[in-house]
C-alpha cells in the first residue's frame, strides 16, 4: 500500500525531479491544466473535469490501452482534491492489503473527517471474490474507488461493481498531443531535458511521434535515450536528427495485445474487410496482427471459418484453398509462410460471397424451440422397416420410398420433411459465383421441373 501524497513528498513521485526515473515518469503532469489529451473527458465543461474541479469524485473505472494516461490521471486527481489517496496494484496486492486500506480509511474518516480515494491499478486482475469485497465499502461511502484496466470492463469486471462506478474510456494519444509532450520535456529544466544543450530536428520529432503508435511513454523514453546517448559537438550541443531517432526506436511500436480487446478488434477488422471484398484493407489488418505477435494458426482458423461462413457455396473451393495454405504453412513456417497467409486472405477477399451456410442455425432453432419431429415412414431405415413389417405382418413403409437414381435426371418429386414442416424453407441460396448455377437447379426442382 502506498500513499501517493507521501510518495510525492519523498521525492519519488511525478514531478520530483528524480533523475533515476525514466523521463516518462518524471514528466507526468501534476495538474489538469498540464494534462495533454483525452479532451473528451477533460475538456472545458466535460463531466470528469467538472468532477475534479468541484472536488466531488465518485467511484469510477478508467479503461483504455496501455500508456493512455490512466495512472497519470489518477495522480492528477490526487493533487487536485482534498482527500487521502491510496494506491494498490492488483498484480501485487490482494485482500490482505485491501483490508489494511479499509482500516486506514476508517481511521482517516474518524480522526480527520477525510475522504479516502483508492486507486486500484490493473483491477481486472482481481477475481470475482476480490472485486466483490470492494462493494460494501463503496456502498457505505468509506472508500471512493478509481480502477484502471486495459481490458473491456464489461467482460473483465463484475456487474455489481460496474453498476456502482462511472465508466470513462481513454484513447491513445493523438499525434499533436505527443508532439506537445515531447517539446515540453525538451523545455523543462527540472523534470525534463532542458538542462542539456540539445536540439532536436522537426523530422526527428515526427519520427518519435509516428513510431510511438500513440504510446507517450514509448515516445518520451526513446527521446531520452536519443539525448543521453548523443555526443556533444564542438559547441557543447547534443544534436538529435532523424537518423539518431531511428536508432532510438528500432521498430515501430504496434498497439496490439493478443490477449486483450485489440485482439478481437483487429480480427473483426480483418473479417469485415474480407467480407467487404477489400483485399488491401484485409492485408493491412492481417499484417498488423502478425506484427503484433498474433499466432498465425489463430488467423488461419478465422480464415477457415470465413471460407464457409461468408464465401460458402459461391466458391466451394475457397475452403480447400485455405486448408491447403494452412498445410503449406505448417510445412514451411515463417517467413515464407507469409505467402500462404496472403494467398488465403486474398482469395477470400476476391471470392464471390454467400452466407447461405448459416441456414443450419435456423434449423437448429427449429429443433430447440419446437422439438424434433419423427422421421416419415418412407424415409426410415429399410432393414428396420422390413423386420417390423414381417413381425407385425403389415405393409413395409420403405416400399413407398422412391429411389431418385431410378428416375430421369436423378430426381423424383418426393417429400423429405415431416408433414408439419413440408413447406418450410431455411436455405436461401446466394446469387453469386457457382451457387447461382445451383440456385437455378434448385429453383427448377422446387417448381417440379429439374
Amino acid at each position: 500500500m502506498v500513499d501517493l501524497f507521501d510518495a510525492t513528498d519523498s521525492g519519488d513521485g511525478p514531478g520530483a525531479g528524480n533523475r533515476s526515473q525514466p523521463l516518462a515518469t518524471r514528466m507526468r503532469p501534476v495538474s489538469v491544466d498540464e494534462y495533454a489529451g483525452q479532451t473528451h473527458l477533460l475538456g472545458e465543461g466535460k463531466l470528469l473535469r467538472r468532477m475534479i474541479e468541484s472536488g466531488r469524485i465518485g467511484s469510477m473505472i478508467f479503461y483504455g490501452p496501455p500508456s493512455s494516461g490512466k495512472t497519470t490521471l489518477a495522480h492528477v486527481i490526487s493533487r487536485e482534491i482534498d482527500a487521502q489517496f491510496v494506491i494498490l496494484n492488483a498484480v501485487l496486492d490482494g485482500v490482505k492489503e485491501f483490508r489494511e486500506v479499509v482500516h486506514y480509511a476508517g481511521e482517516q474518516k474518524k480522526l480527520y473527517h477525510k475522504k479516502t480515494i483508492l486507486f486500484v491499478d490493473e483491477i481486472h486482475r482481481w477475481n470475482k471474490a476480490q472485486q466483490d469485497a470492494l462493494l460494501p465499502h463503496i456502498e457505505s461511502g468509506l472508500i471512493t474507488l478509481i480502477g484502471a484496466t486495459t481490458l473491456n470492463p464489461f467482460y473483465s469486471l463484475v456487474g455489481p461493481l460496474l453498476s456502482r462506478c462511472q465508466l470513462f474510456e481513454l484513447f491513445p494519444f493523438e499525434s499533436d498531443d505527443i508532439r506537445t509532450l515531447l517539446q515540453r520535456a525538451l523545455d523543462d529544466d527540472e523534470r525534463g531535458l532542458g538542462a542539456y544543450k540539445v536540439t532536436v530536428s522537426d523530422e526527428a520529432i515526427d519520427y518519435f511521434t509516428e513510431y510511438s503508435g500513440g504510446d507517450i511513454r514509448h515516445a518520451l523514453n526513446a527521446l531520452e535515450m536519443a539525448v543521453l546517448t548523443s555526443r556533444e559537438d564542438d559547441d557543447g550541443v547534443k544534436r538529435v536528427d532523424v537518423d539518431v531517432a531511428r536508432e532510438s526506436i528500432q521498430k515501430r511500436y504496434l498497439r496490439y495485445d493478443r490477449t486483450g480487446d485489440e485482439h478481437y478488434h483487429f480480427a473483426s477488422a480483418l473479417i469485415k474487410s474480407m467480407r467487404g471484398s477489400d483485399p488491401d484493407a484485409a492485408l493491412y489488418w492481417l499484417t498488423a496482427m502478425l506484427e503484433g505477435g498474433e499466432d498465425p494458426h489463430f488467423v488461419f482458423r478465422r480464415l477457415l471459418i470465413f471460407a464457409s461462413e461468408d464465401v460458402g457455396l459461391a466458391d466451394p473451393h475457397a475452403l480447400s484453398v485455405v486448408n491447403s495454405a494452412h498445410d503449406a504453412f505448417e510445412k514451411c513456417g515463417m517467413p515464407e509462410g507469409l505467402y500462404f497467409l496472403s494467398h488465403a486472405c486474398l482469395h477470400l477477399s476476391l471470392a464471390p460471397k454467400s452466407n447461405s451456410t448459416g441456414a443450419i442455425f435456423g434449423v437448429a432453432r427449429e429443433h430447440k424451440e419446437k422439438g424434433t419431429r419423427p422421421v416419415p415412414d418412407h424415409l426410415r431405415d429399410k432393414t428396420a422397416n422390413t423386420k417390423k413389417s414381417r413381425y407385425l405382418e403389415v405393409e413395409n413403409a420403405s416400399d413407398s420410398y422412391k429411389y431418385p437414381h431410378s428416375y430421369p435426371d436423378h430426381w423424383v418429386d418426393q417429400q423429405y420433411l415431416p408433414d408439419t414442416l413440408k413447406d418450410k424453407r431455411w436455405y436461401e441460396p446466394g446469387d453469386q459465383g457457382l451457387e447461382a448455377r445451383r440456385w437455378e437447379r434448385l429453383r427448377q426442382i422446387r417448381s417440379g421441373k429439374p
